[in-house]
């Protein structure tokens, strides 16, 4: 198993639990990825990014639940939005059924008018007749943008930049003219349409990499073994197969069958170049585009807000997460030196950024931060940092499901070689649910290639009320 992100651990975890012996190997000295934390020099982890789930998220949950995580989230029914004047708008479920049982909370958000919301409205139902999908007579949706969509479907500016966009950029780590409408119908449809439950917001109560401690016991327990600060140099291909794994320090692994859960990118640079030439499999990842997201985390010597998420409008910030109060840790949540707070602000699809100093991107964020809650303009900023991963998920392109490898797409052509990460082909975007089914996609690959055919990837959420009469059979 190579790569210990979400994908590598999920498919080692249930291949361990089918009772294979599973050994992985991860370059950093911690497990979870990109989705994980790091310790700062003064004891304190920070989260390399805030990374939230939803209900909708059925495998990823499922993945909890096996390595005994699942009491570490906690789901949120309510969803704050706070626009440039400091109207508040707040999405909660109401006892309709499913598709409408968010429509009362949307129609009392104060920043939209009647006729930002009856357009929202009618592309809402129109989702929901389709079940996220394109009816198949209409051929021009496919590989159309989101932008292009919503335009289409007589989107207001005021409505694609203060819900459409809100919801999307964040979903896909994409803007919406970068982005496959496809994926952005999939979006609305099953997390906020199909079912009631689906929109709930979970966030870790503690550091991101505390998710991953329960991923070694059903591994090392059936004789595996899981290393990290093992960076490969390669993968040493002979006759048809994977030989081996070279690692950094000239040492060799050998295996049955070698799971490769890193980023496409890497890949490439771990089959190196005459392989990836002879093979359109590998050769069709190179268009594969990748997108930014920038964290900002800000240490406060008091409280400004009592909210445990607030989704910003009209901001270059898009996210604000009081981890004090969302956090079960008492050194994050400041109990030392009461009354502080510590807050991360999240910028998805963040290429404004990318050239941009550290320093100028804190001096945004806390100007934005103090306009927003005005009680900042009181507190004193102790610290902060900024942490930008310049290619942090790959971009759900228009087109881009044609680039995207099913797990055993590498096995004609390397026969024990299997492919797993949230850039396969999983119909997720650049999730860590999309990470998760892929590295269950990629475990029913050997599984089945080892004649013991199982599944492993869940199904969405049920579609209820209305929105079954829309639901597609088997989907």
């Amino acid at each position: 198993m190579i790569g210990g992100g979400l994908a590598g651990l999920s498919s080692a975890v249930v291949l361990a639990e089918a009772g294979f012996r599973v050994s992985l190997v991860e370059k950093l000295p911690h497990l979870g990825g990109r989705a994980t934390s790091y310790l700062l020099p003064n004891g304190e982890y920070v989260d390399n990014c805030q990374h939230v789930t939803m209900r909708c998220c059925t495998n990823l949950e499922d993945f909890y639940r096996r390595v005994g995580a699942a009491d570490k989230i906690r789901y949120y029914q309510r969803v704050l939005f706070l626009d440039r004047l400091g109207r508040r708008g707040v999405l909660k479920r109401s006892p309709l059924p499913a598709p409408f049982h968010l429509a009362p909370s949307f129609l009392r958000f104060p920043f939209l008018d009647w006729r930002d919301k009856r357009g929202i409205g009618d592309a809402m139902l129109r989702i929901a007749r389709t079940g996220g999908r394109s009816p198949a007579q209409k051929t021009s949706e496919i590989g159309q943008t989101m932008l292009d969509w919503l335009r289409k479907n007589g989107q207001t500016a005021v409505a694609i930049d203060r819900v459409w966009r809100v919801v999307l950029v964040s979903a896909l780590d994409e803007e919406l003219d970068r982005a496959d409408a496809a994926y952005g119908r999939a979006v609305f449809w099953k997390a906020f349409l199909k079912n009631r439950r689906g929109y709930e917001v979970g966030i870790p109560t503690v550091p991101l990499g505390e998710l991953y401690d329960g991923c070694r016991e059903p591994i090392e327990r059936r004789g595996g073994a899981v290393r990290t600060r093992a960076a490969l140099r390669s993968l040493r291909v002979h006759d048809g197969r994977v030989a081996a794994a070279v690692l950094d320090d000239g040492s060799e692994l050998a295996a049955d069958y070698f799971l490769a859960a890193v980023p496409h990118t890497a890949l490439l640079q771990l089959l190196g170049p005459e392989t990836v030439a002879n093979h359109p499999v590998f050769v069709n990842l190179k268009n594969l585009r990748t997108s930014p997201i920038t964290g900002v985390h800000f240490w406060l010597d008091r409280a400004i807000t009592s909210e445990p998420f607030i989704a910003l409008l009209d901001r270059t910030t898009q996210w604000i997460f009081n981890k004090t109060l969302l956090s079960n840790r008492p050194e994050i949540k400041g109990q030392a030196q009461e009354p502080g707070q510590y807050l991360q602000l999240v910028i998805s699809a963040s290429y404004d950024l990318v050239e941009r100093s550290r320093q100028e991107i804190m001096d945004l964020c806390w100007r934005e931060l103090c306009e927003v809650l005005p009680a900042a303009r009181e507190a004193k900023l102790l610290k902060s940092t900024v942490i930008k991963e310049v290619a942090a998920t790959f971009s759900p392109a228009p087109g881009c499901d044609r680039w995207r490898p099913d797990a055993g797409a590498a096995r004609p052509v390397l026969s024990n070689l299997i492919l797993a990460g949230d850039w396969t082909n999983t119909g997720w975007p650049s999730t860590m649910e999309g990470a998760v089914r892929s590295g269950y996609r990629a475990a029913e690959a050997l599984l089945a290639a080892e004649g013991q055919p199982q599944p492993l990837v869940l199904p969405d959420l049920p579609a209820q009320g209305f929105a079954r009469r829309w639901e597609s059979p088997g989907r």
